[in-house]
């Protein structure tokens, strides 16, 4: 059995002229994407995944963050690309990161090549999800549901509660984004799990539906859960992010 060394430290990994920004999910740390970014760095591109503010620490800590702070971090992480010797540059997000990557897009198309979406939520299975906004006020945290596959959790490091003030923060940045998404017109790359646990399988035609870019693609992936980038289909997303920058890289030349 493969021995997988989970860390929540961001990393960096130096290579080619094709940067790839990589952003986690809610109360994920860049553990998660690490085999993406394995991948894309062993095919010559240079990889970048940061870890947001109250992830990889505590509740507490994820507690005391708002969603501006994880805007703060992910325009940090563009900036710090960009001074890597790189000609152009994406952004790809999973979860919550998907969202933050399409608000890194709308902010800085002229400079951004295209974008990744993976699993983002527009809208959520949990219906209570609706309601934190007042919950949180007097129950401060949710217990974490069943674990992942041991194939999935292995990637994992999670918090064993999720403060529901933060869960009000997610809402918040889904309605901001939401609105700026008819703006978007780079080329952009929409991956659904059409098994997603957490998000609604509809987001992803949503997003398709709002966004304004010529070149936009809808894929969706019958095998795979939420944590998409670690499950069974990791290799063929892998493979088709890939094919996906090389594309367009030469299409906007």
């Amino acid at each position: 059995m493969q021995i997988i060394k989970r860390s929540p430290d961001p990393f960096f990994y130096s290579g080619g002229k094709t940067g790839i920004l990589l952003i986690h999910g809610f109360t994920g740390t860049p553990s998660e994407l690490r085999p993406m970014g394995d991948y894309l760095h062993k095919q010559g591109f240079t990889v970048s995944a940061p870890l947001l503010s109250g992830h990889g620490t505590t509740p507490e800590d994820l507690q005391s963050t708002s969603w501006q702070d994880w805007v703060k971090n992910v325009e940090a992480a563009y900036a710090d690309i960009q001074k890597a010797d790189i000609e152009k540059l994406y952004v790809a997000g999973l979860s919550m990161g998907g969202i933050l990557a399409l608000l890194l897009a709308y902010e800085h198309q002229a400079n951004i090549s295209g974008v990744v979406s993976m699993c983002a939520p527009i809208k959520v299975r949990d219906f209570r999800a609706n309601f934190v906004r007042l919950i949180h006020w007097f129950m401060p945290f949710s217990l974490r549901g069943e674990q992942k596959h041991p194939d999935i959790e292995q990637h994992l490091i999670p918090y064993d509660r999720t403060p529901l003030k933060s869960v009000a923060e997610l809402n918040r940045l889904i309605r901001f984004v939401r609105k700026k998404l008819n703006q978007i017109h780079i080329p952009t790359l929409i991956v659904q799990s059409k098994n997603d646990e957490t998000v609604s399988p509809s987001s992803g035609a949503i997003i398709y539906n709002s966004i304004s870019s010529a070149d936009k693609t809808l894929t969706w992936y019958e095998n795979s859960s939420h944590i998409i980038t670690v499950d069974k289909e990791r290799r063929k997303l892998f493979q088709e992010v890939e094919q996906f920058v090389l594309r367009t890289s030469i299409e906007r030349e």
